[in-house]
Parts: structure tokens; C-alpha cells; sequence
């Protein structure tokens, strides 16, 4: 003991007193200084019972709703089609496909049909030049451009492989312009199946309230629903030049633009706010 009446330990001691680690404020805080607050989404999820009830009932409903209306929309799709026959420049008939879901699920669907056309000398030249030209363009972008530089050369890939494949073998490709516009008005139905599938796992857990869920799901599917026929008659416009754009066509401007338009809606949908909660 001191003088002051406090214990003094000699020697060295064996225990060790943690002390609280504090978080590194570095890792919450952006490039410029400022702090980077947790996303709503995470800071407000509550996977309670109720969104999970609201989740299946909403994804029953609109599933059936979808089902028992498929056949009316193919109905629309097929005027839609028809329509666009007459007043665009184009060479193609209207054709149908039959389907079936369950012996109580029939519906036809409508597609085009042409006759495949195989790259002129003309066409080719002209499309390797416009595709080396964009790839000129995508080396001067700024800096600050150079993700979608990088977007740009990476798509550039595929029309760059369709021009050497019918540069070398163009009467072996394997695809009609049949089976392919068959194909994408079968994958447009497919992808718009899903949807309150994938609301339901994505969207729905989220406590939004019913109404909201019900109204981004209707407004997607709607908007899927009439975009369809349009990028059938679109894409129409461009295959009926040559069989050599089919690969852009289908990689580039096929269903990923279809399921860019299903994330801009969730993403959409997420910026809204929360049901306040209830004490």
C-alpha cells in the first residue's frame, strides 16, 4: 500500500482486460467522405407471418388470374400481329401454334412466319463495318464512360460471330425464322408465368402491404403483356433482311430486355415506403 492508501501490485500480472473493439468507420463511409447508412430493405425486413400469408395468396391469385386469361391474351397478340401486317413493311403471315397446359388450358400461340433470308454481299459489308465502327467508338469514350465501353465491346461479340459464322458456313445455320419467333412468344408467356414466382420470393416477404404487392405485379405483368407483340413486330422489321441478325436478335434484344423490364419494376417497387409499424 502507498502513502495515498491504494494496493500496488508488483511483478507483472497475467490478466488481461479486454477492451471494446470499435467498428472501423472507414468501411461505412463512401469515397468522398460521407457515411453509408444501412438499405432500407435490410434495415426494415421483417419476415413476419402475415407476408408470408400475403405472399402465397398473392401468387395463387395472380398465377390463376394469368392462366385463365392466357388464352384472351393470345387472342389480343394475334389482332395485335395482324394489325401490324397490314400497316408495316412487312413479308410474313400470321401463324399459330396450338398449346396446352392441363386439359382445361388450351390457347393457340401467334407467331410470324417468312421465309429465311441469307446475308447479300451488300448486307455483310455493311454490317461489319457498322459493327467495327462501334467498336472504334468504344475505345475514344471518356473515362468516365468506360463501363459502357466495356458493355459495348462485349456485345459487339456477338454480332462479330454471326458475321465470321456466315462468312464461312452460311447456308448450315440450323434456325428459321419460324422456330425462332415461335420460340420467343413461348419464352414471353414462360417469363411472365414466373413473375409472382419471383415477386413472391423477392417482393412480397417485404412488409409493403397488400395493396402495393398487387399493384406492382399487375402493372408488370400488364406491361409485359403488351410489350410482347411489339418486339415480335420490331425484331420482325430487322429478320426479315437476313437470317444473320437472328443471334442479336435473341442474345442482345430477346428476353434480357424482358427481364430488364421486370427488375426496373422491382427496383421501382422498392423505393417505396414501408407499412408504418404498429406498437
Amino acid at each position: 500500500m502507498d502513502s495515498f492508501g491504494n494496493f500496488e501490485v508488483r511483478g507483472k500480472s497475467h490478466m488481461r482486460i479486454e477492451t471494446p473493439q470499435r467498428a472501423d468507420p472507414v468501411r461505412t463511409r463512401g469515397h468522398r467522405g460521407g457515411v453509408i447508412p444501412m438499405h432500407r430493405a435490410l434495415a426494415h425486413f421483417r419476415l413476419g407471418p402475415m407476408n408470408l400469408v400475403t405472399a402465397i395468396f398473392l401468387f395463387v391469385l395472380f398465377l390463376s388470374v394469368w392462366l385463365a386469361l392466357l388464352p384472351w391474351v393470345c387472342i389480343f397478340w394475334n389482332k395485335v400481329l395482324a394489325l401490324g401486317t397490314r400497316v408495316l413493311p412487312l413479308r410474313a403471315e400470321l401463324g399459330l401454334a396450338a398449346h396446352h397446359l392441363t386439359p382445361f388450358i388450351r390457347f393457340d400461340v401467334p407467331y410470324l412466319r417468312m421465309e429465311p433470308v441469307l446475308p447479300s454481299t451488300q448486307t455483310w459489308w455493311s454490317t461489319c463495318a457498322a459493327t467495327l465502327t462501334l467498336l472504334v467508338i468504344s475505345f475514344f469514350l471518356p473515362g468516365k464512360l468506360l463501363p459502357v465501353a466495356y458493355l459495348l465491346r462485349g456485345i459487339l461479340l456477338v454480332p462479330a460471330s454471326a458475321l465470321l459464322y456466315f462468312a464461312i458456313l452460311p447456308a448450315r445455320f440450323p434456325h428459321t425464322p419460324d422456330s425462332y419467333m415461335e420460340g420467343l412468344v413461348t419464352a414471353g408467356i414462360a417469363l411472365i408465368t414466373t413473375v409472382p414466382l419471383l415477386f413472391g420470393l423477392t417482393y412480397y416477404i417485404f412488409d409493403f402491404g397488400l395493396l402495393k404487392k398487387a399493384f406492382l405485379t399487375a402493372i408488370t405483368m400488364t406491361h409485359l403483356a403488351l410489350f410482347l407483340p411489339l418486339q415480335v413486330l420490331l425484331q420482325v422489321l430487322f429478320l426479315q433482311k437476313t437470317v444473320m441478325f437472328m443471334p442479336v436478335l435473341y442474345i442482345i434484344f430477346g428476353m434480357p430486355i424482358n427481364i430488364l423490364i421486370i427488375i426496373a419494376f422491382y427496383s421501382w417497387g422498392m423505393t417505396w415506403f414501408f407499412r408504418p409499424v404498429r406498437n
